[in-house]
């Protein structure tokens, strides 16, 4: 937010999104137009690596835009996962390591432990909301807790 207020040119892609909006603009032969314009970005956020693994054209779409911006603009990337999983979501290891190479040259790593917000913010609702309820609430609660529930 505060590149934003600031005045730099600023865009958040969920990362299997810019994947795909990269091969459809491949597909479109209008790609050369969506990398020039996340060339003139100051900051690129690439959020939620991992969750999906890509595509091999999609990985490989997705390296040359981190390899294009490269020194030039500046990559946040959000991920559960630490480094050695990401050769399954992007395909190959020598993709991984190539865009591994470049992230972590020159970078700040941010890592974050703890308790899920959202999981957090779930169980306090459910909570709340059971409260004034009369029923027990028991199937809703194991279902945050990821157990599994028969209603």
């Amino acid at each position: 937010m505060a590149a934003c207020a600031r005045g730099y040119r600023v865009r958040f892609h969920r990362l299997t999104e810019l994947a795909m909006l990269l091969m459809e603009a491949r597909d479109e032969r209008s790609l050369l137009g969506l990398r020039a314009r996340l060339a003139k970005l100051d900051l690129v956020i690439l959020d939620e690596l991992g969750y999906v693994p890509a595509s091999k054209i999609g990985a490989e779409l997705l390296f040359d835009v981190i390899s294009s911006a490269y020194e030039r603009t500046s990559l946040i990337v959000t991920t559960n996962l630490p480094f050695e999983p990401w050769t399954e979501v992007l395909g190959s290891e020598r993709l991984t390591g190539a865009t591994l190479d470049r992230l972590t040259h020159r970078c700040q790593i941010i890592e974050t432990r703890g308790e899920s917000y959202r999981l957090r913010d779930a169980q306090a609702k459910l909570r709340k909301g059971c409260a004034g309820d009369s029923g027990s609430g028991e199937p809703r609660r194991r279902a945050l807790e990821g157990g599994k529930t028969s209603t």
